[in-house]
């Protein structure tokens, strides 16, 4: 999850490079495009079609969907906000997964987790500051937590789908529900590349293969409440990427409020420790 974490970072900082001269949703066509450019390898290694042909397809086109939605909604979030305000936001989805586990999974939720979530989302709030001037811009803002929300549930889908699906299977399908779905949506305002912005896509592409993949695995090794707070490391790389590529410096509100949302996390895994340790086999 670390790993992911790493590109995901880059990958992130690449897309709000070309936000500025394409579409959300044409940026989130060329960010699934070029992972299935640079999956191909690994696909010609399993030499089995069968191996990647998915189960529950309905699910894997639900997963899609979310995908298409997600992209459209960070990308369009994180180019009128800095990366460390967008980040401070989508670090919640620890906390939306650990919520929404209740209803799908039927998972037990213990009041002291229940206050950890709270407290972290008040953590949001000191984030967005929604009583002063000068606050994070609200719109953008929503289509982050949209953002986030849609990958929760996406997540939890893996956590479903890893039963009778390989990581590889799952991260193409992914890829290339999400290619399709987007592209056809960005075809009729379209943009042709850039010759300069083929290198970025290049990164895109290899960051973003690695990352999924990565963080398929992850996910499909261990619930979402003990792997997803790990995705917290984020907030370093966003710092240091929007200091050193946009001169931005975070907020004393922002680092207050983004400790805030990484400490309810951290709580989330000790309780889900303790809870492991406590309950018999």
């Amino acid at each position: 999850m670390i790993a992911a974490v790493v590109v995901f970072a880059i990958m992130d900082a690449l897309m709000k490079g070309l936000s500025a001269r394409y579409s959300p949703l044409q940026v989130s066509f060329l960010r699934s495009a070029s992972s299935l450019v640079c999956m191909s390898p690994l696909l010609l290694w399993q030499r089995s079609r069968g191996a990647s042909w998915p189960s529950d397809p309905k699910w894997h086109l639900l997963r899609g969907v979310l995908g298409v939605t997600m992209l459209a909604a960070f990308v369009y979030g994180v180019r009128r906000l800095s990366l460390s305000q967008a980040y401070s936001l989508y670090l919640t989805a620890p906390l939306m997964m650990t919520v929404l586990s209740v209803p799908i999974f039927h998972e037990h939720v213990t009041p002291r987790r229940w206050a950890a979530i709270l407290v972290g989302l008040g953590g949001v709030l000191v984030v967005l500051r929604p009583w002063q001037a000068g606050a994070v811009p609200l719109l953008p803002a929503a289509a982050v937590v949209l953002a986030t929300l849609c990958y929760s549930l996406s997540a939890l889908t893996v956590r479903a789908l890893s039963r009778t699906n390989s990581a590889l299977t799952l991260v193409f399908w992914y890829l290339l529900l999400v290619a399709i779905g987007s592209g056809v949506l960005a075809a009729r305002a379209w943009l042709p590349l850039q010759a300069h912005d083929w290198w970025w896509l290049a990164g895109i592409g290899i960051s973003g293969t690695l990352g999924q993949l990565w963080i398929t695995e992850a996910f499909s090794r261990a619930p979402p409440s003990v792997v997803g707070p790990f995705e917290y490391t984020a907030l370093l790389w966003a710092f240091g990427i929007d200091r050193i590529f946009w001169s931005t410096s975070p907020s004393a509100s922002l680092v207050i409020g983004a400790v805030i949302v990484v400490a309810s996390g951290i709580f989330i895994i000790e309780d889900e420790r303790r809870l492991a340790v406590d309950t018999p086999p």
